[in-house]
């Protein structure tokens, strides 16, 4: 199998190099050793194509020692930034457009931000595409001002028809982030639509999405499955970001409370659920075990929970204000294995688990997704397939 060139400078992959069945063969063998004290662990569900499944990228530009204009990715745990042409895991769009930027940026002499004297203009360009066949184009400068704007404008759209939008983010802090907390729109909405489960859902700058859609359908569909929801449950969406999962379980159930503490995800969540004309569910801005503390007082009856937390995975609070709440079913959804160990020890004194299921979201990465099922004893569940 062909290797990326900058694969051991990126560390974006770390399984670059070797042949699918064998990263699938390698993350199998890591989740059994992890979780199959608990469970059974199901066969991974691969992604159906390995490449080009990221839909959002981030460049960013820098002077090389002859002063020559360089853009690529940060090598790994550095400020240092390895050129690229292209990169196999991000979409052809993304692809064509990190080529077709590269030559634009060059043509027009943009001048680009110096992180030590914070001088210059461009430091980044985020990009994002969808399935849809939508594309968007987000300068990141340094300075308040995007240098030759109009140009740069008018070159994208003409060798980049798919580009819908394009935004100037300013970010003049020294900080690692990339995104700073101004956005300006230069053409377009400022957003693109993709479509996921049947629904519409679109996306700014700044919008959390999963950045492989394709294979998030298939983790998603599988959650929704294994919680076995009917048309008289309530179900809360607990760390439920922009409304994703909650908005494709609604037309299952009877009411949906997604539960989010960061308000501009909220505030996302809102205008999809608008976008889409779903009226059964409510987005509450709200630690999400404080909120369920607070109906677990009320003696409010909740059928199920389905749960995305961050890496860092839940906390004690989260998870004993939801054993007090008392659901019938937990469906929670780890990006990270290690974690998800952790909180199946405390759950696991309270409920049991059903099944687990991991999902390749992520291929040549190392990175691994998995669905598992928590029931209350007595409960009784459809077996799936």
């Amino acid at each position: 199998m062909k290797k990326c060139p900058v694969s051991e400078y990126c560390g974006g992959c770390q399984y670059q190099g070797i042949e699918y069945d064998k990263q699938l063969f390698t993350k199998q063998e890591k989740i059994n050793s992890l979780l199959s004290s608990f469970h059974a662990i199901e066969k991974i569900i691969p992604c159906k194509d390995p490449y080009n499944y990221r839909n959002k990228v981030q460049i960013s530009f820098s002077y090389d020692e002859h002063h020559n204009v360089i853009c690529g990715y940060y090598i790994q745990n550095s400020h240092a930034i390895v050129p690229i042409e292209r990169c196999d895991i991000a979409s052809k769009q993304i692809n064509e457009l990190i080529s077709s930027l590269k030559k634009i940026i060059l043509r027009q002499k943009i001048s680009i931000y110096d992180e030590r004297s914070r001088r210059g203009c461009l430091r980044h360009i985020l990009l994002r595409s969808t399935n849809t066949g939508e594309s968007m184009v987000v300068f990141v400068t340094g300075s308040k001002v995007l240098n030759k704007a109009e140009l740069l404008i008018r070159d994208v759209l003409k060798f980049n028809p798919y580009v819908k939008t394009i935004i100037h983010n300013i970010n003049d802090m020294p900080t690692s982030k990339v995104l700073g907390k101004r956005n300006f729109v230069l053409y377009g909405k400022g957003y693109i639509t993709d479509r996921l489960c049947g629904l519409s859902f679109r996306i700014s700058a700044a919008s959390f999405y999963q950045v492989n859609a394709m294979q998030t359908e298939v983790l998603y569909e599988k959650a929704i499955a294994l919680a076995g929801l009917n048309k008289e449950d309530v179900l809360i969406d607990a760390y439920c970001g922009t409304g994703t999962i909650g908005l494709a379980a609604s037309s299952k159930v009877r009411k949906v409370y997604g539960v989010e503490i960061n308000a501009s995800a909220i505030k996302d969540a809102k205008i999809n659920q608008k976008i889409n004309h779903i009226g059964n569910i409510e987005f509450i801005l709200d630690d999400a075990g404080k909120y369920m503390e607070s109906l677990s007082r009320k003696k409010e009856h909740i059928d199920a929970v389905i749960m995305d937390p961050p890496r860092a995975g839940s906390d004690i609070r989260f998870m004993s204000s939801m054993v007090k709440l008392s659901p019938d079913k937990i469906v929670y959804i780890s990006c990270n294995p290690d974690t998800l160990k952790r909180d199946l020890n405390y759950l696991k004194k309270y409920y049991s688990i059903q099944k687990i299921q991991p999902v390749d979201m992520f291929p040549f990465t190392s990175h691994c997704e998995v669905v598992t099922l928590i029931t209350r004893a007595g409960v009784e569940t459809t077996e799936l397939m």
